[in-house]
């Protein structure tokens, strides 16, 4: 290929995760002319709404891709070429046409305690409040200190950042490590503010993170030979294993981006290791399982986890 389009959000971590994309194209194929295309997605122009607010009344169902949809609009239109996105928010099954054509280098894929109060979670004083709009990881809190309470937050990192500093009411926040580290927030999350935040990592064997947290998908649709070539070249072989296994074992499920799902892969050597915790819609006990196999085979793998859950 000449030139690419590359369709975005326009936040400040999608805009991050799309140069890292744009570097990674100019590394593999220096004559590549590449340009970036800001897309306004369901979820950047409702802010205003919870997560869950958009499977009620007109608006679109969570599961269906919120921060997807006018991408995968774009890409069917042929306004664009492909579409960067955080994987996690990306929808289990995609339509005919759609798939997942590259993965850029995993970021860790911890979960991160940004509080006002030093020690991490055991730091948390009795009856803390913590801010996520993550489903899983407020199951997974209610697991490790019952007596927290949750409120719902909405908003890009440093916007989340700053609410909770700015809110006497709010003890803490969780967020994704990936995200903080990209954007160079996870040492000092807040510069220059008079209220002091400790960050604090919160073991992913303790928490278990979203299927594909800390990846970066890039996303075609139709049959393009020389796109795909082009792509190919900067696909990471590991980080796409595992994010198929994650990804499948959803599929199995039946879940979605919003679904109380916490799925961890390792790989070592030849084997690829599979552990979930996965909490009923209802409400009530959790459901775990682990497994592993070849890392040739990451969707066989993924259905042993899920047959053991059953």
């Amino acid at each position: 290929m000449e030139s690419i389009i590359l369709g975005t959000r326009g936040s400040e971590l999608a805009l991050t995760q799309t140069e890292m994309t744009r570097a990674a194209l100019a590394a593999a194929h220096p004559s590549l002319h590449i340009v970036r295309e800001i897309i306004r997605t369901s979820g950047d122009l409702r802010p205003d709404l919870k997560l869950a607010d958009f499977s009620r009344g007109d608006q679109p169902v969570v599961d269906k891709g919120i921060f997807t949809k006018e991408l995968e609009e774009a890409l069917r239109a042929g306004t664009i070429h492909a579409a960067v996105h955080s994987l996690k928010d990306v929808p289990t099954v995609l339509a005919d046409g759609f798939r997942i054509a590259a993965v850029l280098p995993r970021a860790p894929v911890e979960d991160v305690l940004i509080s006002k109060h030093p020690g991490g979670l055991d730091g948390l004083p009795q009856g803390a409040v913590v801010a996520t709009s993550s489903v899983r990881r407020s199951c997974q809190l209610r697991l490790l200190r019952p007596d927290l309470t949750n409120t719902d937050i909405r908003g890009n990192v440093p916007t989340r950042i700053r609410k909770v500093a700015d809110d006497p009411a709010i003890d803490a926040l969780v967020l994704a490590r990936a995200g903080l580290v990209r954007l160079g927030l996870f040492d000092t999350p807040l510069p220059d503010h008079p209220t002091q935040l400790h960050t604090a990592i919160i073991p992913a064997d303790l928490m278990l993170p979203a299927a594909s947290q800390g990846a970066v998908g890039i996303e075609i649709f139709g049959h393009n030979p020389d796109l795909e070539r082009t792509l190919a070249a900067i696909n990471h072989h590991d980080t796409f294993l595992k994010v198929r296994a994650e990804r499948h074992f959803l599929e199995l499920l039946a879940a979605g981006c919003q679904t109380p799902v916490g799925v961890l892969s390792s790989l070592e050597n030849d084997s690829l290791s599979m552990k979930a915790i996965v909490f009923p819609d209802q409400g009530g006990s959790p459901r775990s399982a682990h497994a592993s196999g070849p890392a040739s085979h990451p969707e066989s793998v993924a259905a042993s986890l899920f047959s053991a859950l059953n």
